[in-house]
């Protein structure tokens, strides 16, 4: 069954939070690659604390957010709700395979698929916008991307998932 239950304020703002903390994370280790129109960023990193420790509607919301968010600010507006799609959905369905789990091994399934979800967006994304080799050549880095965001978000989110409060219900 879906669970209808509407967001408390206190769990707007802790999104909120969640999403401002990883725009200017990922605005801050931002690196540039030419030839594919994009960046390597952190952004991943946001997503999976998120989705690992709160689920899937969490890890949609800042994934979708903070995707929109950063191409905004960055002068990346083409890519916007690409992002917005496509990080979402890496949230959701990482959020979804390893959130609100106290399973490790459902939590090492879940980054890697959330990566898979990335590269094969951006890839898809990169060959509609520029041309299928352009979308080729962003494949590494947006893997690279995905596996420093994940090693990070583990480092930050495996130690605090008993340790925090329950921002968000159940």
């Amino acid at each position: 069954m879906v669970n209808k239950r509407r967001m408390s304020t206190r769990e707007v703002v802790s999104l909120a939070m969640l999403i401002a903390v990883t725009v200017v994370i990922s605005r801050f280790f931002l690196i540039p690659i030419p030839m594919t129109h994009g960046n390597v960023n952190l952004c991943d990193c946001g997503i999976f604390i998120a989705a690992l420790l709160f689920g899937r509607r969490e890890g949609a919301i800042v994934g979708a957010f903070s995707g929109l968010l950063l191409d905004l600010i960055s002068g990346y507006t083409q890519y916007m709700f690409f992002s917005f799609i496509v990080h979402g959905l890496e949230g959701f369905i990482a959020g979804w395979i390893g959130g609100n789990n106290k399973k490790m091994s459902a939590k090492l399934i879940a980054v890697p698929v959330g990566i898979v979800i990335m590269v094969a967006g951006y890839w898809l994304t990169d060959t509609l916008l520029y041309g299928f080799k352009v979308g080729l050549i962003g494949v590494p880095m947006n893997f690279i991307q995905g596996i420093v965001g994940g090693v990070v978000a583990f480092i930050v989110a495996i130690p605090l998932q008993n340790r925090i409060p329950r921002l968000m219900g159940e």
